[in-house]
């Protein structure tokens, strides 16, 4: 190796440890502009659409802007209401569901408890609810103790919500000089090299535009199935749970176990019988089915094609490394490693070492 080339290399690894270190250390910081990056990545395929059209460009991010917030408001708005109507439609059951809940507990419970009649469970919750009423003041004077040291002496407290609060300020300048940033980075790719970066990155883009828009839809489409199926069976909070179950599942297969767990549970303490949890069992196995066989391959397609166990087992070392953020992240990293993956498994297959004899 010549000694320009052990100059350049020693460059990047010593750029490459800084701009983990700085990573590492403002990594509040670091999420908002990825949380605006990956918003960005979203929203400008359609800001080229509309200046393909002739509207300026800083004329079509502020019309997708206002578009996207009072689509979010709309959405917001329903869901509020729609759960808080469901909540209000729980507390009138609530008695039912302690008695339910009574009915099935074990006797050895009840009696450990001190709970053997309904009287005593009343009688019981009534010592609880005294005991909170009594400790709350006590409980919350160290967080308001806390909250009130956080603010007056840290101002990285401040500054991490001030920067979510400019989330809309990061992602307009991002749609605005995303072109000027492709520009800037491939004028650092030698131009021997610029035909294979300009290929990889439209199979990376490929596949990441292509995971990222079909799982927020499938998403979507999988909120409403599950909302309207459990709400169609009789499940209190259908809305609430459909709802969470169809956004969890931006992390595959999450959402269902979530929606699985949370919708038995209601449905055991709401009809206290086997029909109604089968039956959502049956709902959450049917719209599975339908989301292997029919949602996700016309709407994602074949562009990540990451085999189911890979995909539960980069869930996994992702969570256990970095937790919710990893799980978030790891099918979109693992499918975007694949695609290099390709390139050296071709590379290898074609190499001497391969072909040789």
């Amino acid at each position: 190796m010549s000694k320009s080339k052990k100059i350049l290399l020693s460059i990047t690894l010593l750029l490459f440890f800084l701009l983990a270190a700085v990573l590492y250390y403002s990594s509040a910081v670091f999420l908002q502009l990825f949380i605006a990056f990956a918003l960005a990545y979203i929203l400008n395929p359609t800001v080229e659409f509309l200046e393909c059209k002739g509207l300026k460009r800083q004329y079509g991010i502020v019309l997708i802007l206002i578009l996207a917030i009072v689509i979010c408001t709309v959405c917001a708005v329903f869901l509020v209401v729609s759960i808080t109507g469901e909540f209000s439609s729980m507390q009138l059951n609530l008695p039912a569901y302690a008695q339910h809940l009574y009915e099935i507990t074990p006797t050895s419970i009840k009696a450990y408890l001190g709970v053997e009649t309904t009287d005593k469970l009343a009688l019981r919750l009534n010592e609880l609810l005294q005991l909170a009423q009594n400790t709350a003041p006590d409980l919350l004077k160290p967080l308001l103790a806390f909250l009130q040291r956080a603010l007056t002496s840290t101002v990285s407290l401040l500054l991490a919500i001030l920067g979510y609060l400019i989330i809309p300020i990061y992602l307009f300048y991002l749609l605005y000089d995303l072109p000027q940033l492709k520009t800037f980075i491939e004028s650092y790719i030698p131009e021997r090299f610029r035909t294979a970066y300009a290929a990889k990155l439209s199979e990376v883009d490929a596949v990441l535009s292509g995971f990222v828009k079909g799982q927020l839809s499938v998403c979507a489409i999988l909120a409403v199935l599950y909302s309207v199926g459990l709400y169609i069976i009789g499940i209190d909070l259908a809305i609430a749970i459909g709802t969470l179950a169809g956004v969890t599942f931006i992390i595959p297969y999450v959402g269902t176990i979530i929606g699985i767990c949370l919708s038995v549970a209601m449905a055991l303490l709401k009809f206290n019988d086997i029909l109604h949890p089968l039956l959502c069992l049956g709902w959450f196995g049917f719209v599975q089915l339908l989301e292997g066989a029919l949602i996700t391959p016309k709407i994602v397609g074949d562009t990540v094609g990451l085999h189911p166990l890979v995909a539960i087992v980069a869930l996994l070392i992702g969570g256990q490394l970095f937790g919710i953020m990893g799980m978030l992240l790891a099918v979109p990293v693992v499918a975007v490693l694949q695609v290099f993956l390709r390139s050296l498994t071709e590379y290898y297959r074609n190499s001497e070492f391969f072909r040789e004899g």
